[in-house]
């Protein structure tokens, strides 16, 4: 028997601020990545997370 697909699903958030920021500290864009449950969330999730690269807490998006 096959395993039908899980509940759970890996995504990668993103930050919005480096995404838009071109005169920013550093190159690069930072990137999360984490779990979660389709069936309560099915729409895109943002999440306060750590930039490195802005050097403080911005709001992070699901990408892809």
């Amino acid at each position: 028997m096959a395993k039908s697909k899980g509940t759970r699903i890996l995504i990668t958030l993103e930050c919005t601020e480096c995404r838009s920021n071109t005169a920013q500290k550093k190159p690069g864009v930072s990137r999360y990545t984490t779990q979660k449950n389709r069936r309560n969330t099915p729409e895109r999730i943002e999440l306060k997370k750590y930039c490195p690269n802005c050097d403080r807490t911005t709001i992070h998006k699901e990408i892809k």
